[in-house]
């Protein structure tokens, strides 16, 4: 029995799993705006405080989603020169973002010091590390790749009717002349192309700063 039934809560005997997967669910089916401690107690069948012994906050359970959602990412097989492996480092990130409706807003809004989390980031800063960066560029590095792909991401998971809307008609009096003429480009919704755009320019400007 995993619902209330006749007014009583249920027995299933909860772990901090179970919260974060039905979390997950929630938020695939109704997006970030809807998950909450109480409608995750709703949906498991539990009472507020069972939730929240598991989670003690709104906050935490926000955390412990974003390092399940960077979880499902592999770090296995990956390809053996330092810029490729950033490259698909980065990739399956974005994939994993992807993966769950929200994914990246969830994610952005948290500093989750997580193990997935840290072994994603421990990767990655490995790599560069090894690619002949500075230890301050390794680092901020990371941080430059992660904000991009966040960025990106939550633009692309953004409601259809929101990306680019409006542009053309805000540009039509011709007082934007630049933005005027790449508008086209601005509003096209060719998130897999800008992202290996972006990400290309990162790694080449990674490359003057090698010791």
């Amino acid at each position: 029995m995993t619902k209330m039934q006749a007014g009583k809560p249920s027995r299933t005997r909860l772990d901090p799993d179970t919260v974060v997967r039905a979390a997950l669910e929630l938020l695939d089916e109704k997006g970030a705006e809807a998950v909450s401690i109480r409608a995750i107690a709703e949906r498991l069948g539990v009472r507020m405080n069972t939730v929240l012994w598991h989670a003690k906050t709104k906050a935490r359970l926000l955390e412990l989603m974003a390092d399940a959602i960077v979880a499902e990412m592999s770090l296995e097989d990956l390809p053996e020169p330092c810029e490729e492996r950033v490259r698909e480092l980065s990739h399956r990130y974005r994939r994993a973002l992807l993966a769950h409706r929200d994914g990246a807003t969830i994610v952005a809004g948290t500093y989750a010091a997580e193990p997935a989390t840290l072994r994603f980031a421990d990767t990655m800063v490995e790599t560069l590390l090894s690619s002949g960066l500075a230890e301050r560029e390794a680092a901020w590095a990371l941080w430059t790749v992660v904000y991009f792909t966040l960025g990106l991401t939550q633009e692309e998971q953004a409601s259809p009717e929101t990306v680019g809307h409006g542009l053309t008609g805000a540009l039509a009096s011709g007082e934007y002349p630049s933005l005027g003429r790449v508008v086209a480009h601005l509003e096209a919704p060719t998130f897999a192309e800008r992202f290996d755009y972006g990400l290309s320019l990162i790694l080449q400007s990674l490359g003057s700063h090698r010791v």
